[in-house]
């Protein structure tokens, strides 16, 4: 039976930000939860070096299809009680095209263990979402959330052209692969085959919908025009939705706020998009009451709505970083900005400017700088030959060596690091330095204003799932 198309899809929001909790609240009160897959391994590894306090990771583990691996994992990375507040966490091991097992199962089992928690107990839908420009984690990711029955795959961040054939190939149970592009090299790829993870025999796959996170219907366009790379439906984000956008087409310039100025060009043809026939869901600036109704007049499906449920007591920001953003929607000194140059992928980013977090210029300074997680690495063939890894945000010296620029490395923040910080499993180094988180959002604030006028001690998943549908 095909399940019916969501009206409200919740946002897939930073690192665990949108994390099983936050998906499984939407999902069971009518819309559809989304669980972020950014960096899923680490994320699995600090939940159980932080003790697994109420024992949901282990519940998860404990119905994957292999357990031998599960058994693996849990016995290298579970800590009773949780690791000491003086000790570092493990990190997982870096993203490579040449992946170990032992980094694919850390992918698949992450994955796995956020959807099946997010799916378990009821019937709603629940997606998983993916950034195109982390391509060398999207495999096992895509299949550790597959072997759990997601419903949607979505992505954005970069044209994910591969991802219809590559579930589809993953559904029929077979090898399948994704392209990584390499600065100045011919891209390779990185193929997987379900068979060396799990039983396939006592697998029965239900291929999920796949979304593409678009901001133009240009790009559709593009998309939709071969079956190998046309997605199921297209989310068309407008220029305030949170966290990455894509930049302004043609020449930036900037307002009088130092904010890039998007124009007609950046924005998405709705009769065109109508006249094609694929469903679409409308995102950015679709988080206040009434605009359910208004992205259905303009014949979307729905709208994705992020920054309300970010900010909803499900998600994974710590209770102080939700607080003091609550607490300046409330006086008036909510600030946010987007900055050209902070993300180390080269898009555009909207950052919280909040006390203790690096959008502050004092607190980036004292960040002693270095790249242990490296999500938003990206390959390169040098001048010599040799493939390697790098990313912007990572100290200059061995950037300059990969024969990155120094221009390149202006401005750029650690987002991997601050990321994880947000949600209180931010790393604790062996001098004494913890990480600070860097919070990111959507600039349209208006209906978590009018919220928090009804909800002042903070609102739940169901109460941002009422405000929406009106």
């Amino acid at each position: 039976m095909t399940k019916p198309l969501p009206k409200i899809i919740q946002g897939g929001m930073g690192v665990a930000v949108s994390n099983w909790k936050l998906a499984k609240a939407v999902s069971t009160h009518g819309g559809m939860g989304v669980v972020s897959g950014t960096a899923i391994d680490a994320v699995l590894i600090r939940r159980l070096e932080s003790g697994d306090a109420n024992g949901d990771v282990r519940r998860a583990l404990a119905a994957f299809p292999n357990q031998e691996t599960a058994k693996h994992i849990l016995d290298k990375y579970f800590i009773e009680g949780g690791k000491s507040k003086s000790d570092s966490y493990s990190n997982a091991p870096k993203l490579l095209i040449n992946a170990s097992r032992h980094s694919n199962d850390l992918l698949i089992l992450g994955a796995f263990v956020e959807v099946w928690l997010a799916k378990e107990g009821h019937q709603g839908q629940v997606g998983i979402n993916f950034l195109e420009k982390i391509q060398m984690g999207t495999a096992a990711g895509i299949l550790g959330a597959m072997l759990a029955n997601v419903d949607y795959v979505i992505m954005g961040a970069g044209i994910p052209r591969e991802i219809p054939r590559f579930i589809t190939e993953i559904s029929q149970k077979k090898t399948s692969y994704i392209t990584v592009d390499i600065i100045n090299g011919e891209s390779q790829r990185i193929t997987i085959d379900p068979a060396e993870f799990v039983d396939i025999s006592k697998i029965e796959f239900v291929r999920p919908m796949f979304l593409a996170i678009i901001i133009n219907d240009v790009l559709a366009a593009y998309l939709a025009r071969d079956e190998s790379s046309r997605p199921d439906g297209f989310i068309i984000e407008g220029p305030s939705a949170g966290g990455h956008n894509a930049p302004p087409r043609g020449k930036i310039e900037f307002d009088a706020d130092n904010e890039p100025v998007y124009g007609p060009r950046d924005l998405a043809n709705l009769e065109k998009m109508v006249k094609y026939g694929y469903p679409f869901w409308l995102a950015g600036g679709f988080g206040a009451r009434g605009k359910l109704k208004d992205a259905l007049a303009l014949g979307a499906v729905g709208v994705q709505v992020g920054t309300l449920f970010a900010l909803s007591n499900e998600s994974g920001f710590t209770d102080d970083i939700r607080d003091q953003i609550l607490g300046t929607l409330v006086d008036g000194t909510f600030e946010i900005h987007t900055d050209m140059k902070a993300s180390p992928t080269g898009f555009p980013i909207k950052i919280v400017s909040l006390p203790g977090t690096t959008a502050l210029p004092e607190v980036f300074a004292a960040r002693p700088k270095l790249c242990d997680m490296g999500y938003l690495r990206e390959p390169i063939m040098l001048k010599s030959g040799r493939v390697d890894y790098r990313c912007p945000s990572e100290p200059e010296i061995p950037y300059l060596k990969k024969d990155g620029t120094m221009e390149e490395t202006q401005g750029r923040k650690c987002l991997c690091n601050g990321l994880f910080s947000n949600i209180g499993l931010g790393q604790h180094r062996r001098d004494g330095y913890d990480e600070a988180p860097i919070v990111t959002l959507g600039s349209d604030v208006d209906g978590c204003k009018e919220l928090i006028k009804e909800f002042p001690d903070g609102w739940s998943a169901a109460d941002a799932m009422d405000f929406i549908a009106g």
